[in-house]
């Protein structure tokens, strides 16, 4: 399956309640993240699980994580990037029309955890709803926002990536239990007049690989027993040499479409933001690409993979340290279960 996002868009005009608002081009205005304050190194692990400091790191890349303590769930985190969002941005949370949050680790399955994020924030005046697409999910719900701001339908728009990972690892399984953290990132999406904001996505799936990574019990095919818990089903299962082999071909063949389609090569890129998922993915990925590592977004050392909040979370910290400026070209890319992947192309804008 291909969803396109190459916004030919709506360019009339959409009421909103009863103004009328022309339609604009989406623009990333403000980006914050969230994580856990716990550290947790590889020989922190090591003491649980029969695995090394150099062994995780010769095959992730990954030397340590952050972990949420007990009771603190998903909407905490989420709740804690956008309350830094809206600060940056300088607004209250009143003003927001939109929350979407992309996540595989909802507090519970309903009420949705933008429900949760909203009222936490006192977003009193807007709806939201969860997205579900893995570590695609944030490149899933930036396209998605940003078409309510490129209709008019909406001004502003919250999008956020999280995931507690923590609460569906087995940490006596050193094949899945090394690789996830916990985190958070967030943006505001608002109109913009200018060249800059989003200009283009290319977003795909395909259901035949969701056999390489799944959570097999806790849904209506697999609802949970006793059994169920005492299997494990309730664990992220994976089968790593297959997503690696369909990761790296998945986002560089998006991530060149997108590109060529745009009159672009990856030479004209500040910066490429892959989900950060191994690094021994995210530099085959900028290798077939073409790209030096110093154009490449890596903080998978320290976060680890926080599946729906690794690219966000990537875009925060390259705001902060000024590595893209007004103007920056920047591609995401994403690869996840399902299988999905994707890609997405901005001009920056702060």
């Amino acid at each position: 399956m291909l969803i396109s996002g190459f916004s030919p868009g709506y360019r009339g005009a959409i009421t909103h309640g009863t103004e009328v608002l022309p339609a604009r081009k989406p623009t990333i205005t403000a980006v914050a993240h969230h994580v856990p304050e716990r550290r947790v190194t590889n020989s922190d692990l090591q003491q649980l699980i029969d695995t090394s400091d150099e062994w995780i790191r010769g095959r992730t890349g990954i030397r340590e994580r952050r972990l949420v303590d007990a009771g603190i769930a998903t909407s905490d985190l989420a709740a804690e990037a956008v309350r830094k969002v809206l600060e940056q941005r300088g607004i209250g949370a009143d003003s927001i029309d939109l929350i979407i949050v992309a996540t595989v680790t909802p507090d519970m399955f309903f009420p949705s955890t933008a429900c949760v994020v909203q009222d936490k924030i006192g977003a009193s005046k807007a709806w939201g709803f969860d997205l579900l697409g893995a570590c695609s999910g944030f490149i899933y719900a930036l396209a998605t926002g940003a078409q309510f701001i490129e209709s008019g339908r909406h001004r502003r728009v919250l999008v956020v990536g999280a995931d507690v990972m923590s609460s569906i690892i087995d940490f006596e399984d050193r094949a899945t239990c090394v690789l996830f953290g916990d985190g958070a990132g967030a943006v505001l999406l608002e109109a913009s007049d200018g060249p800059n904001g989003i200009l283009d996505w290319i977003l795909r799936s395909d259901g035949s690989g969701g056999q390489f990574l799944y959570m097999p019990a806790g849904g209506s095919l697999n609802p949970a027993t006793s059994e169920t818990v005492s299997k494990k089903m309730h664990y992220v299962h994976q089968n790593g040499k297959s997503v690696f082999k369909f990761a790296v071909k998945g986002m560089v063949e998006v991530s060149e479409a997108l590109l060529e389609r745009n009159g672009l090569s990856a030479q004209d890129l500040a910066l490429y933001v892959p989900h950060q998922a191994n690094l021994r993915i995210i530099t085959a990925a900028a290798d077939r690409l073409g790209l030096d590592m110093s154009k490449v977004a890596v903080n998978i050392d320290r976060y680890a993979n926080t599946t729906a909040a690794t690219i966000p979370i990537c875009l925060s910290e390259a705001q902060s340290s000024g590595t893209i400026q007004p103007g920056s070209l920047v591609v995401l890319a994403s690869f996840g279960a399902g299988f999905t992947w994707g890609s997405l192309l901005l001009r920056w804008d702060i």
